[in-house]
């Protein structure tokens, strides 16, 4: 494995390890597929293999900043949710805006307006 794969492949376990530390369960699939992916490109072309790094990369980082895991408590029925001094928090500007004029993104990636179908 190349030194920037073996960098990729380390920062995607520490994410996970970060994201999922409560979960064992989810922690262990996290690792186990993050493993196998790596393997089955192991042989891939110095481009495709530079762009699967990149692709790594913005998945630690996804996993790191906006990965919010929630727990059910038991004796209340609500979610406690586990953020961690990494998670990437917002200032909801937007959400002062007037509802007509507040933008939402869609699934193409495009931003519209919220009245707009």
């Amino acid at each position: 494995m190349s030194s920037p794969a073996l960098s990729a492949y380390r920062a995607l376990l520490r994410s996970a390890r970060l994201a999922f530390a409560q979960d064992t369960h989810v922690l262990s699939a996290a690792v186990s597929e993050t493993r196998a992916k790596f393997e089955a490109n192991r042989a891939a072309p110095a481009d495709e293999a530079s762009e699967q790094i990149k692709n790594a990369l913005e998945i630690a980082v996804f996993l790191r900043q906006n990965l919010v895991q929630g727990r059910l408590d038991e004796e209340s029925g609500k979610y406690q949710l586990r953020i961690h001094d990494e998670i990437e928090r917002g200032d909801n500007d937007t959400i002062k805006l007037n509802p007509t004029k507040r933008p939402t993104t869609n699934l193409a990636g495009g931003t519209k307006c919220c009245s707009s179908p």
